[in-house]
């Protein structure tokens, strides 16, 4: 089979599914992982596909939603994880909160708890914590604005960040399935979550349903790498299966 023909199917193949591993299309096309690669840095080249962690996915058409736009969304499960999420956190500990969406409205919860050590690169958490006098004490770790995220990143981050180690650290990425785990759209965020998780005794995703069993560009944290998941009754109990399957024991349904 000519490589542009076999470009094509794989195309093909996407369009009526969100991804495919590579040995998988190994298998298919009758051809070894190597050959399989070297298609997928080409129609990745031409902005056809996005590779990930052992596998590929169709790109997008569009760039990530604005902040703005992700934060709107489904606002009424996301306090509805934020309420599950606080109830983990105990007095005179120490949180790691990423800038992601939902760890906002986790923000609006963490106002009514009393003496904790809260460490973030977002603004907006930062900003809203410190206007509402909590008894808490929030630390924002400097760095680099970005992008339309209001939050820090960079090196400078990275190195603060690892100044640290805490109890436990939320994140809320934009995607978890279960052969990449958590992911974010940016690099940049990636690398955060990513520090974030590492420098903790415990890793929390809060994760809205619509991001369950979606996959994104950059892998934060593998399956077997997250300690609980946090998301909405409306997932799909197949995609809750195939989490569990792949590692992650432990997730929470709020209501």
């Amino acid at each position: 089979m000519w490589a542009a023909t076999r470009h094509k199917k794989i195309l093909a193949i996407l369009k009526q599914q969100k991804q495919i591993s590579t040995d998988e299309l190994a298998e298919e096309f009758v051809v070894s992982r190597e050959t399989i690669r070297r298609d997928l840095l080409l129609l990745e080249s031409e902005g056809s596909v996005n590779r990930i962690h052992g596998g590929v996915m169709l790109a997008k058409s569009i760039n990530e939603e604005p902040f703005l736009q992700r934060k709107n969304s489904n606002q009424k499960e996301k306090r509805s994880i934020a309420k599950v999420a606080a109830n983990l956190v105990q007095p005179n500990q120490s949180i790691f909160l990423d800038a992601g969406t939902t760890n906002n409205f986790f923000a609006e919860e963490l106002k009514k708890l009393p003496e904790l050590l809260i460490i973030t690169n977002s603004i907006d958490i930062a900003t809203s914590l410190y206007g509402a006098r909590s008894k808490s004490k929030i630390i924002l770790v400097g760095g680099q604005l970005i992008s339309d995220v209001p939050g820090t990143y960079g090196e400078l981050t990275l190195s603060e960040i690892g100044r640290f180690q805490v109890d436990i650290a939320f994140l809320s990425p934009v995607s978890i399935c279960p052969e990449q785990g958590a992911a974010y759209f940016e690099l940049h965020e990636a690398e955060l979550a990513r520090a974030m998780a590492q420098n903790a005794k415990k890793v929390v995703i809060l994760a809205d349903h619509s991001k369950v069993g979606e996959v994104s560009r950059v892998q934060c944290r593998s399956c077997t790498e997250i300690d609980l998941l946090i998301t909405g009754i409306a997932v799909d109990g197949k995609k809750i299966a195939d989490l569990k399957a792949a590692g992650l024991q432990t997730i929470s349904l709020a209501k």
